[in-house]
């Protein structure tokens, strides 16, 4: 090997070795900064890949399969979604009109009304059903789509405008491309230049459902504007929204494996079984079996004995009874499953005890606690996805169609469409936890100025002007008729006693007699 060779050979392990010195150097430094950073031997085996937000949803429609199964055949899964709809909308999150006159506000709440109960383009549900399919939708499968269907105005509809709901799977999540018109499709979703939605791709019919139609399974270029796509980002540029129930598919499907071979094992451990061992006579031949004491044969021939209840039976000599002592479920079986319950409850938002209805050793206050911070999840979705991705774009459209169709007149529209839309969206009321102790807060911060009273009538998921409404009705009917209630604040004060519209009167309502905080 000539001088210049070895020369050569030295720079290049000079060089590898360099190279090595510096990856253990930047090693050390992340290690350094972040402990789990660092590549030693106890995280040797976790190297995680690092996907953009879309390409890690490579293998949706496997995790979407799995999802809607447990939500077939889970007990637990089916009962975290009902949780979840009966809590985010309960009997229907209602529209209240802002903008208007009061008589537009009452045509526009009575075409709202009546329009609900046409509203599904499938003519199965009305509004408020739709909510609730629309968010277990959401819930299970981590994103719904909804159409919006303009109808002719000889259709019949008091407002000529459906909605459809659509499942995940009718929106191929596997269809990238480039359109005609040069736009991109990624996950079938269709953008612009700039990243604006611009249209969605979806089969004529769901993929999973039998063909009724030649060309079910074309896709069609459905415009960005009839189209309300209801998810949960989880990172920044996401397309698709994910099952909420992932990080706790695999421990389900594991669960309920686990569940039915304890419930086989204790099935088996149920069957009282006892075997009759005979010593073996002079000749080495095993003995006859008890006659009075068989009741059968099995497949191979051997003698089946049968006992009834208070049967005292006498053994002949050389004959022994062993019983049958199959192993039990443990101790530990039912913390073992609380433990993996929790997990349940944590990937779906749903507290323990809600979920599963077990409130032992569960203080009222801390019940409190609890419900309180499942109370906030439920507001979380429904102000942040639920009401402005889903019901509010409805009710743009109804507005929209509304006024295209001559139903409500409001001049210069096209400027005041924001104005003319914009709703006051109340969702169901919370129950109380203790009613004594609620009212009374709620009467106190009133009284104090710390909240209105239609602030606390809207928490109970009613409308102010409903309510004062209905109260000058009952009042008005009970004066017609002589009637005189301790719960009228204008003839009674809160201790029940007498108060009077003259000063001075017996029983007036003055600060020394009537102290109502005393």
């Amino acid at each position: 090997m000539t001088n210049w060779a070895r020369l050569q050979v030295h720079r290049g392990v000079d060089a590898s070795c360099a190279s090595t010195n510096r990856g253990r150097a930047m090693s050390d430094i992340a290690e350094s900064s972040y402990r789990a950073a660092g590549n030693g031997r106890r995280l040797r085996t976790f190297r995680p890949t690092s996907l953009g937000p879309n390409a890690s949803l490579l293998g949706l429609p496997t995790l979407l399969a799995r999802a809607r199964h447990l939500a077939r055949n889970d007990p637990w899964m089916v009962s975290a979604l009902n949780k979840s709809v009966s809590n985010g909308i309960a009997t229907g999150i209602q529209a209240k009109p802002v903008w208007g006159s009061k008589d537009h506000k009452k045509k526009l709440t009575k075409l709202w009304t009546r329009w609900g109960k046409y509203a599904d383009a499938d003519g199965v549900l009305g509004w408020e059903g739709l909510q609730a399919l629309a968010w277990r939708e959401w819930k299970e499968a981590g994103e719904v789509f909804a159409r919006i269907r303009y109808r002719r105005p000889e259709d019949g509809l008091p407002v000529p405008l459906q909605v459809q709901l659509i499942e995940s799977e009718q929106c191929p999540q596997h269809y990238n491309g480039v359109a005609s018109n040069g736009n991109v499709i990624r996950q079938g979703i269709e953008v612009d230049s700039i990243g604006r939605r611009v249209a969605y791709w979806m089969y004529r019919e769901h993929p999973g459902d039998l063909q009724l139609t030649v060309n079910g399974n074309e896709l069609v270029r459905v415009p960005a504007e009839q189209v309300l796509h209801l998810f949960r980002p989880n990172r920044a540029g996401a397309m698709r929204g994910v099952p909420g129930s992932a990080p706790a598919l695999l421990r389900m499907f594991n669960l309920d494996r686990l569940d039915d071979a304890v419930l086989e094992r204790q099935a088996l451990a149920n069957l009282f079984a006892g075997f009759i061992t005979t010593d073996a006579n002079a000749d080495g031949e095993d003995g006859e079996a008890i006659g009075d004491l068989i009741t059968g044969e099995d497949a191979d021939g051997a003698a089946i004995g049968g006992l009834e209840p208070g049967t005292m039976q006498e053994l002949p000599p050389g004959r022994k009874i062993t019983f049958a002592d199959p192993p039990s479920a443990g101790s530990d079986y039912a913390e073992f499953l609380r433990g993996h319950l929790l997990a349940i409850c944590a990937s779906q938002d749903v507290p323990y005890e809600v979920l599963t209805g077990d409130l032992r050793n569960v203080s009222d206050r801390a019940l409190r606690l609890i419900l309180n911070e499942f109370r906030r999840v439920i507001e979380q979705d429904q102000w942040l996805f639920m009401i402005p991705m889903f019901c509010q774009r409805v009710r743009d459209a109804f507005i929209d169609q509304a006024v295209l169709s001559g139903l409500l007149k409001v001049p210069r529209y096209a400027a005041l469409r924001d104005d003319v839309t914009e709703t006051l969206w109340v969702p169901e009321g919370w129950p109380w936890s203790h009613p004594v102790q609620d009212v009374t807060s709620e009467l106190k911060a009133v009284r104090s100025g710390f909240k209105s009273r239609s602030k606390v009538v809207l928490s109970a998921g009613e409308d102010p002007e409903q309510v004062d409404a209905e109260q000058a009705l009952d009042n008005e009917r009970a004066d017609a008729a002589g009637l005189r209630y301790d719960s009228d604040p204008r003839r009674t004060n809160a201790s029940g006693a007498r108060q009077d519209d003259e000063p001075g009167a017996p029983g007036a309502n003055d600060d020394e007699r009537n102290d109502d905080d005393e």
